[in-house]
């Protein structure tokens, strides 16, 4: 595998992205770039339209001389950038965050299309012609990155695993606030997307009925068609803002991570974000037990349990553990 770091230090490096660059993984990277690199050039975009932050980023590269970069870092969907632009590449060592496949993620992950189908084909062709044009493809996981390199083609020495950071500067520890809601806290914040298994964790919530003094708070966009149990000790929150969202995980005592969804093997391959920020701020937490979440196992900073993807007695069982620890420690 390839480091990261030496191919940037002390060089001169565009940074490249097309998702909000308030996103995470963004953060983290320009952090990185600007921590190593003699100078970082960020085009990136504001606008909540991705449609316009798109073409905002399109308009500026096709324009910008390049002769003064000797690294392009093509962040977030390089699958947008770097088949259209690689000609403006050319004599850059050009770094590629293969965040997500295009094809894994339609075909496979949402269900969008059939894999044998005409655009799962365009898919899968898009992601391997972006991935072989790299120096340097980077994942989130080293699962992550074996199958990238299995599934198109790419020499598995040429990839380097980048664990995501939560922006420290909105997730750390602080003091229990004080309207924190009486009983143990369990806490899941999601987009809700299908390999995040939610179903998984409703149906443990339900499991839990008999235990009174378990509240939870479920943060997310969470669909009208889900089953959502209902009941006093249950409080769900649509999406909020980082700093609203980071005031809630203060309250919990105990934080879902996931993934849950057993049947999308990318909730195998990925470790969830909100790991990260769950560790960030110092909170013990559930994860799905996968290969992607046992890489960092000894890793974690704080308390860390895994259940089996996809059992939901497992994952009940789990919080009610916790929940009698919690409550022989108060005593």
């Amino acid at each position: 595998m390839i480091s990261l770091i030496p191919r940037i230090t002390g060089r001169s490096v565009l940074f490249l992205t097309t998702k909000n660059l308030d996103y995470i993984r963004n953060s983290q990277e320009i952090a990185l770039l600007k921590k190593y690199a003699a100078f970082v050039h960020v085009i990136g975009s504001k606008s909540p339209s991705y449609p316009r932050r798109l073409l905002s980023v399109w308009g500026r590269l096709l324009f910008l001389p390049m002769r003064r970069y000797d690294v392009v870092f093509a962040g977030f969907a390089p699958q947008l950038i770097v088949p259209l632009f690689s000609f403006k590449f050319r004599g850059r060592f050009l770094i590629e965050d293969f965040f997500i496949s295009f094809y894994d993620t339609l075909v496979f992950d949402r269900k969008k299309f059939s894999p044998k189908s005409l655009p799962a084909r365009l898919l899968h062709r898009l992601d391997e012609r972006t991935i072989k044009r790299a120096d340097l493809v980077v994942s989130d996981t080293d699962a992550h990155g074996a199958y990238f390199a299995s599934e198109f083609q790419k020499d598995p020495a040429m990839l380097g695993t980048l664990y995501l950071q939560a922006d420290p500067r909105i997730y750390y520890p602080r003091k229990v606030p004080s309207q924190k809601p009486d009983g143990f806290l369990v806490l899941y914040f999601g987009s809700i997307l299908p390999l995040q298994g939610l179903p998984v964790i409703l149906r443990a919530i339900k499991r839990l009925a008999d235990c009174p003094g378990i509240r939870f708070v479920l943060i997310g966009p969470i669909p009208d068609t889900a089953e959502k149990p209902a009941g006093d000790n249950i409080r769900y929150l649509s999406w909020l803002p980082q700093e609203a969202l980071a005031e809630e995980i203060a309250k919990a005592d105990l934080c879902l991570a996931g993934h849950f969804d057993p049947d999308i093997q990318k909730a195998r391959r990925t470790i969830p974000g909100k790991a990260y920020i769950y560790e960030a701020m110092g909170k013990p937490m559930i994860l799905g037990d996968n290969p992607a979440n046992r890489e960092r196992e000894g890793l974690w900073k704080v308390p860390v349990s895994y259940v089996p993807m996809g059992d939901d007695t497992a994952l009940a069982d789990c919080i009610r553990d916790h929940f009698l620890s919690y409550s022989n420690f108060r005593r």
